[in-house]
């Protein structure tokens, strides 16, 4: 069992990466605050590891709630049904969340602690490799709406992250593809040794070798916690992690959530950046072939599932939480390994590099 963590003073916590996490009961008991819990899981999640939770925990009253799957009820109406849960079962400022499931069930879920009560525990328990090395760390909440993913939320810090590399085995291969554009993202970013060893192990990744997994899932937590830590709220470098993300939330927007998963739309967002990056002159030519290669070795789309008009596209990236006084502002790279903020662009540059894909 590998331990990390996330360096946020009093709200520090634990991220755990291992086999068998989930048949170790002392970890989840250890972070549990009170003697009531409300588990919140997904309809495909449930019936594979529901119980195992059900059997670690050792309290006085625990309550399921168990959500429809997929990224379009990401909503505040089913953020609504975990409110029902704890409202007719009757949970206190006492209770501790554990979401059980992928990102959309730890954003929710997350979402629903910071709100209830004003703030109570939640511990995630992710269960794709997506979350385990993104979404379940760090701290970011939230729902979609029609107009926006993501647009409503809260910063929102767990007790601690369980990551049990062992429910891998049971993730469809299109959902753990989808997990490794997060991972590829990480060597991008910030570390290009990183990016090489994933190109030397992309085989190995993808027939789940449990060496080369574990390796990958930590080496992206240590990344992502160490920025966490220097920037909780997204004030600067944090907003780096947001590589490919502003181009693929924009896919994900237009598609209305159905027909691509985010790994895949934010996939074809790191390589529109790449592509992006060298029209402007930062990244060879030479560095972008390399993203599209490891991209298809990992069975990760180079291009949307259908053909989407170039100006909704627009559209919806100025929707993006990360416009500034209505500035757009983008992730692009200086070379791999090393990622840059950037507003200053022409709009003729940002059509050239839709023109690559659109």
């Amino acid at each position: 069992m590998k331990e990390l963590r996330v360096e946020l003073g009093d709200r520090s916590y634990p991220i755990y990466i291992g086999s068998s996490a989930l048949r170790q009961s002392n970890i989840l008991a250890t972070h549990i605050v009170g003697s009531e819990v409300l588990v919140v899981t997904n309809e495909t999640v449930a019936p594979l590891y529901l119980q195992q939770v059900l059997d670690a925990l050792a309290v006085e009253k625990v309550t399921v709630c168990e959500l429809p799957d997929g990224e379009q009820h990401k909503s505040l109406q089913t953020l609504n049904s975990i409110f029902d849960s704890l409202l007719r079962n009757r949970h206190s400022r006492k209770t501790t969340l554990i979401a059980l499931g992928g990102g959309v069930v730890g954003d929710m879920t997350g979402f629903a602690a910071a709100c209830y009560q004003r703030g109570v525990a939640f511990i995630q328990v992710p269960t794709t490799l997506l979350s385990q090395v993104d979404s379940s760390v760090g701290g970011k909440t939230a729902v979609n709406h029609a107009l926006g993913k993501n647009m409503i939320g809260a910063f929102y810090q767990p007790q601690a992250v369980i990551a049990d590399t062992d429910v891998l085995r049971t993730l469809p291969a299109r959902e753990f593809s989808a997990g490794m554009a997060e991972v590829i993202k990480y060597g991008l970013l910030a570390d290009a040794d990183f990016f090489s060893w994933l190109e030397d192990n992309a085989d190995s990744l993808m027939q789940l070798d449990t060496d080369a997994l574990s390796y990958a899932i930590e080496r992206s937590c240590e990344i992502k916690a160490d920025i966490v830590a220097r920037d909780e709220t997204e004030q600067n470098v944090r907003a780096l992690l947001n590589l490919g993300h502003t181009f693929g939330h924009a896919i994900e927007t237009v598609m209305q959530y159905r027909g691509i998963l985010h790994g895949e739309a934010v996939a074809i967002g790191m390589l529109l950046a790449a592509h992006m990056s060298a029209l402007a002159g930062d990244l060879q030519n030479e560095e972008v072939r390399r993203v599209k290669v490891l991209l298809r070795a990992c069975n990760l789309p180079t291009s949307p599932p259908r053909a989407l008009d170039r100006e909704d596209i627009k559209s919806a990236m100025l929707l993006d939480k990360k416009v500034t006084a209505g500035s757009l502002r983008l992730v692009l790279l200086e070379s791999i390994g090393a990622a840059k903020l950037e507003s200053d662009f022409s709009q003729m540059l940002l059509e050239e590099t839709l023109a690559t894909v659109f």
